[in-house]
């Protein structure tokens, strides 16, 4: 599960031709739920970068603390909290990396899942509106998630799915069927991701420095 996103500065503009960044992108070293997060949406056809609440907060919902911050793909259409968003309302969350937690016998050690060039990612979300007014709303979103390839299974069964740039459009676009959508959840290609480890100091979230991404062993990868 998806606890945790490394966010560096990215080239949002070379990734996806034609970006509207309507806000700077939000980076941090260590960036946890319940926080602001930049995603892509589309809108009138045209992609834009804008800042949404990580964790789902649909109108009926009573307690902050359990707004999902992800949602399985496996379950998108059977749970009303997701069908209709997943159908109508999909987004692409930028990101560098993925803290993921490797149990130990005495400890959990931190990993950090990247792309083996080190490139950006574009991982799958949905998101809602949530009107406080006739005139304001505050939008916010869960990642989804899929099963992990046999590479970074040890380390977690589950992380967010991730999408291609050549398929960023059709993600975003209503008009592609949810089931041609269903279609794009699937684990990432063995060759493209990559995880070594990390500090222990990323385990609080109150720490925002370069040192929670620092490698503290080598990369596990897909031999060539």
């Amino acid at each position: 599960m998806a606890g945790r996103l490394h966010i560096a500065p990215l080239d949002l503009a070379r990734l996806l031709p034609g970006l509207v960044i309507d806000a700077p992108l939000v980076t941090s070293p260590n960036l946890a739920p319940r926080r602001m997060l930049s995603a892509i949406r589309l809108e009138a056809g045209v992609p834009r970068l804008g800042r949404l609440f990580w964790g789902l907060t649909p109108p009926w919902l009573e307690v902050l603390d359990h707004a999902p911050h992800c949602a399985r793909a496996e379950s998108l259409e059977e749970r009303p909290m997701f069908r209709e968003a997943f159908q109508a309302r999909r987004c692409l969350v930028p990101a560098s990396g993925v803290y993921v937690w490797k149990a130990q016998p005495r400890f959990k050690q931190p990993f950090l899942v990247t792309r083996i060039d080190r490139g950006p990612l574009l991982l799958a979300g949905l998101w809602c509106r949530f009107h406080t007014s006739l005139a304001q709303h505050s939008d916010s979103l869960a990642l989804i998630t899929v099963p992990t390839g046999p590479l970074l299974a040890p380390l977690t069964d589950r992380l967010p799915a991730v999408i291609a740039p050549e398929d960023a459009r059709r993600w975003l676009d209503p008009e592609t069927p949810s089931e041609a959508a269903q279609a794009m959840l699937i684990p990432a290609p063995r060759e493209l991701l990559g995880a070594f480890p990390v500090s222990r100091r990323v385990n609080s979230p109150a720490h925002q420095d370069a040192a929670c991404a620092h490698p503290v062993g080598p990369m596990l990868r897909q031999p060539d």
